[in-house]
């Protein structure tokens, strides 16, 4: 069984959207408009650490943070909880951001391959969310083309279980004020140049868990972060 206590460190911590398939590409941007692309969702002098125009919360900027002993360097694990993403590193880190998960019922924890990742992918919604939300998706049916308001974002990388996609995602999002809530049809969504720091960095084959959403007690990883982390962390490289 899945429990947030696998990825929580023992002095610092460590861990405290919507469903798409794959659409049959009708145009692919060329690299020149990804770069226009990447240039008008990235802030003017971005800063990881400090470059905050969506008035996240700060907790859910990137931070440098202590891996617990044993975690595979190149795995993700989102802790659904306190709404954290941590890409594990070399040398007993992690990097951890703030992310929104699957609302209610739609967020589906486990552990999934990375087998596919894309820059400024397509987009189209599942018939079941057609189906439950015609008004928000049903014009989407035939797919979205790439760009700054596509769904999926800037980026994507596509979760699996075994061959099978399951069609979910970790992905951009137009809607950065979202991070920090369960809002998405069951992806997990990060801030567009969040996920394109992130992107650089994975590869694919990585495994990718996703922890529980009722967490594992009363004390919720947040509320560990704060009763037992010393000083804020900076931002490193």
């Amino acid at each position: 069984m899945l429990t947030r206590r696998h990825f929580i460190a023992t002095s610092v911590a460590l861990f405290s959207p919507a469903l798409s398939a794959p659409a049959l590409a009708s145009t692919w941007p060329s690299a020149s408009q990804k770069a226009t692309w990447d240039a008008e969702v990235t802030p003017w002098n971005y800063d990881p650490a400090t470059t905050n125009p969506w008035g996240l919360h700060p907790r859910f900027l990137p931070q440098r943070v202590e891996a617990r002993p044993g975690l595979v360097p190149g795995d993700i694990h989102v802790d659904a909880v306190a709404r954290y993403l941590y890409h594990i590193e070399e040398g007993g880190t992690a990097m951890r951001y703030g992310v929104a998960i699957g609302a209610d019922g739609l967020y589906e924890p486990g552990t999934y391959t990375i087998k596919r990742k894309v820059e400024w992918p397509h987009w189209t919604p599942t018939a079941a969310m057609v189906r439950r939300e015609p008004e928000t998706y049903a014009q989407f049916a035939d797919g979205m083309e790439p760009g700054p308001s596509n769904a999926l974002g800037s980026r994507a990388l596509y979760l699996y279980v075994g061959d099978r996609d399951t069609y979910l995602r970790i992905h951009g999002t137009p809607q950065p004020w979202s991070i920090g809530s369960r809002a998405s049809s069951g992806c997990v969504r990060m801030v567009m140049p969040h996920i394109n720091d992130l992107y650089d960095q994975v590869e694919i084959g990585a495994t990718a868990v996703l922890y529980p959403a009722e967490g594992d007690g009363p004390m919720t990883a947040h509320d560990w972060e704060v009763s037992r982390a010393p000083s804020p962390q900076t931002f490193e490289g």
